[in-house]
């Protein structure tokens, strides 16, 4: 299954790029990207999945070849979630882009530019780590609109139980951040291609070579003397933007819950949101937990071996059981 089309969303701060894959009279699914990657995470895993789907992989906000927030708009978890709530209403038009960040677009399969979004009433998820979570919690928030929901290497809401005490810190942090790059106004930094990607995997180190070339393929931008980065400098550590909740606000957020939910384990994946607490693994089990307690047959949890980006190094070993969860015709019940 080869891709179709590269999409344009139009946004009220420019544009949400998408690529999209299979028959737009298919059932959709919607594929959300981790922290700081972007569309190009699902390239190796779309083409195993079943060809009787349509499938849109989305750049969120600030990533790959989407549009930049505005000055003075800070990239929270919950505007990451509007965005999908964006993308999915509506209806697009074809026709050529008057936006001003076209130059950066560089795919040579046909655009659309939209003019609101893809006009889903009612869709799947795949989300893998940070796309996983916006994925779940916009499944707690419009559960009528979620039939499934995929998790690669994520909960559907941030629990991290060591991280309590810090949150007010953490969003401190995050208001000072935003404010000093704004003020800053350094322009981005160019460097070779290869220095980018040592950077890029030093930083990422459960991403492959090949993965992280191709990450960067729509990561970056070609100038004329090497390569910059793409994403907004104003997007910083993820826990400046999670919305980390505790136990008690987890188990009411999975509640409202409609979707059947698919929850794929890395068994060398992460265990929490900042890497000092990886090896304390009592969040994901609580979670887990909980998500069987209160979904009860309509989750399913299956460990697979492989890292934290086993659906981009080893796609084949994540690929049959999502195959599966799609194909199987337990639905989740359509709201009167």
């Amino acid at each position: 299954m080869g891709l179709i089309s590269e999409l344009k969303l139009a946004v009220p701060w420019g544009h949400i790029a998408a690529k999209a894959w299979g028959s737009h009279q298919a059932a959709p699914v919607l594929c959300l990207h981790g922290w700081l990657n972007n569309a190009n995470s699902f390239d190796r895993l779309i083409p195993l999945l079943p060809k009787d789907f349509h499938y849109v992989a989305m750049d969120f906000g600030g990533h790959g070849l989407s549009s930049h927030y505005s000055q003075g708009f800070p990239y929270y978890h919950q505007n990451f979630v509007s965005e999908v709530r964006r993308v999915a209403a509506g209806c697009f038009l074809s026709g050529a882009s008057q936006d001003t960040g076209t130059a950066r677009l560089r795919p040579t399969l046909t655009w659309l530019h939209a003019f609101s979004a893809l006009k889903w009433n009612r869709f799947s998820l795949l989300g893998h780590s940070f796309g996983g979570t916006v994925g779940g919690m916009f499944s707690c928030i419009f559960p009528e609109m979620v039939d499934k929901l995929i998790l690669l290497d994520a909960l559907p809401v941030v629990l991290d139980t060591n991280e309590m005490d810090n949150l007010l810190t953490y969003k401190r942090r995050a208001i000072e951040h935003v404010l000093q790059v704004e003020a800053s106004r350094k322009p981005a930094q160019v460097v070779s291609p290869e220095e980018m990607l040592q950077w890029f995997l030093k930083n990422n180190s459960h991403v492959g070579e090949a993965c992280g070339k191709h990450l960067l393929q729509r990561g970056t931008t070609q100038a004329a003397t090497g390569v910059w980065l793409n994403r907004d400098r104003r997007i910083t550590l993820p826990e400046h933007c999670f919305d980390i909740v505790g136990k008690e606000l987890f188990v009411q957020y999975i509640k409202n819950l409609q979707a059947r939910i698919l929850f794929v384990k890395a068994t060398e994946g992460y265990y929490a949101v900042r890497r000092e607490n990886d090896a304390d693994r009592e969040s994901i089990m609580f979670g887990t937990s909980s998500l069987k307690s209160v979904l009860k047959e309509r989750f399913q949890y299956v460990e697979v071996p492989g890292n934290h980006y086993v659906h981009m190094n080893q796609p084949q070993l994540v690929a049959d059981v999502i195959s599966s969860f799609l194909q199987s015709k337990e639905r989740s019940p359509v709201p009167l």
